[in-house]
C-alpha cells in the first residue's frame, strides 16, 4: 500500500538520512521525496512509502518520533503514482476534454494531491465530485477573493479555490492525514491558472454544469 508520511525536521545534513533508515528499517520503501519547506533551521517533508498491506500507520509515527529532532506530523494513504509527472497528465487530458475538462479535473485532483475528494461548487450546490466525495459533502460557507488553505468545523481539512469564469468554487478536501500545506496550494493555484486559460472551454463548461 502507499502512504505519505509528512514530516518536520532539523535542516542539516544527515537528518533526513535518519528519516529514511527508521523507514527502511519498518519495512517501508521509499519512492519520493517532496519538501515543502525550508525556514529558521527546519525543513519540511512529505515522503511517499510503498509498505506491505496492513502495515500500522501508528508504529510508523512511533519510529520517527524516535528520531532526535523529527516530528512525524501525519501518515496517511495516498493514490499518487510516484516517480511520473501527473500534473502534465492531467494537463494533457484537460487540452483534449473540452466540455468534460472540469469534470476530469476535479476527478484527477484527490489522487494528485492525496486527499481524499474533490467538487466544484455552485453557491453551496455541488455539480460534481469524485467518486469518493460524501453524498452530502461540508463545504465552506464563503468563496475566498483566491485558493486557500481552512479546516472546516468537523476537521476536515481543504482548498477552497474560486473559478470566477465558470461562476463555481473548487474543494479538495481530506479527511486524512494533515491540513494542506501553503506549497500545496500554489501547486493547486497554478494548476487551475493553466486550466483556466484553455481556450474554448469557458462557454461550454458553465453551459453544462448550470444546466
Amino acid at each position: 500500500m502507499l502512504l505519505r508520511v509528512r514530516v518536520e525536521l532539523p535542516d542539516r545534513p544527515g537528518s533526513l538520512a535518519q528519516v529514511t533508515k527508521v523507514l527502511g528499517a519498518a519495512g517501508a520503501d521509499i519512492t519520493q521525496v517532496t519538501v515543502l519547506d525550508r525556514a529558521e533551521g527546519r525543513a519540511v517533508d512529505d515522503i511517499t512509502v510503498c509498505c506491505p498491506a496492513g502495515t500500522p500507520t501508528q508504529a510508523l509515527v512511533s519510529s520517527l518520533q524516535g528520531v532526535d529532532g523529527v516530528t512525524a506530523v501525519s501518515v496517511w494513504p495516498t493514490r499518487e503514482a510516484p516517480g511520473t509527472y501527473p500534473e502534465l497528465e492531467i494537463l494533457k487530458y484537460l487540452t483534449t476534454a473540452g466540455d468534460r475538462a472540469l469534470t476530469t479535473l476535479v476527478d484527477s485532483l484527490p489522487a494528485l494531491f492525496s486527499a481524499g475528494w474533490a467538487a466544484a461548487v455552485a453557491g453551496h450546490r455541488v455539480v460534481h465530485a469524485s467518486w469518493r466525495a460524501p453524498r452530502d459533502p461540508a463545504l465552506p460557507l464563503e468563496t475566498p477573493a483566491r485558493p486557500e488553505a481552512l479546516t472546516l468545523a468537523d476537521g476536515l481539512h481543504a482548498i477552497h479555490a474560486p473559478l470566477p469564469p465558470l461562476g463555481l468554487s473548487l474543494v479538495l478536501a481530506r479527511s486524512e492525514g494533515p491540513a494542506f500545506h501553503r506549497i500545496e496550494v500554489h501547486r493547486l493555484t497554478r494548476i487551475l491558472e493553466i486550466f483556466l486559460s484553455l481556450p474554448a472551454t469557458e462557454h461550454s463548461l458553465a453551459s453544462r454544469l448550470h444546466a
